[in-house]
């Protein structure tokens, strides 16, 4: 396991201390829990995401989509089964899991739906007018006129 110090690049910033706590909660995060439950992240416009998520076996009564300020938080918890029952093979994960996604500024979710055991969640980014690019207009500059007392 490979250990990065940030500490220099706290103090060669200013304002950058979300970036560097994500790049720390990044590699320090454990990467088995970073490949269940399997899912894809796709750009479906220009301010467009969806994140689709296998969730075979969850209910959407089992299911939790939450966005708490720039994280996404998508939980599962199987209910409890008390069926009495002898599995061959069992191949489908119906653990507990707590997924969180990191979200850039301005960025909101849309909706959730639950298909064909997958869990598709809509993100749209929106730039408040006050922070889009703004064209300036360039103006030619007037002689200034200097008149002389005459008196």
């Amino acid at each position: 396991m490979r250990s990065y110090d940030l500490a220099p690049l706290y103090r060669a910033t200013v304002g950058f201390d979300r970036m560097a706590d994500l790049l720390d909660r990044v590699m320090t995060q454990d990467v088995g829990s970073a490949t269940y439950p399997p899912y894809n992240i796709e750009k479906t416009d220009e301010n467009a995401y969806r994140i689709s998520i296998a969730v075979a076996g969850f209910t959407e009564a089992e299911l939790g989509v939450e966005q708490r300020e720039t994280e996404l938080v998508v939980t599962a918890r199987k209910a409890r089964d008390e069926t009495a029952r002898t599995y061959l093979h069992r191949g489908i994960a119906t653990r507990a899991f707590e997924k969180r996604f990191q979200l850039a500024d301005h960025v909101r979710v849309t909706g959730a739906v639950h298909e064909n055991g997958m869990l598709h969640i809509d993100l749209l980014r929106e730039v408040p007018e006050a922070l889009k690019p703004r064209q300036i207009e360039i103006t030619r500059a007037r002689p200034q006129v200097i008149e002389a007392d005459t008196a």
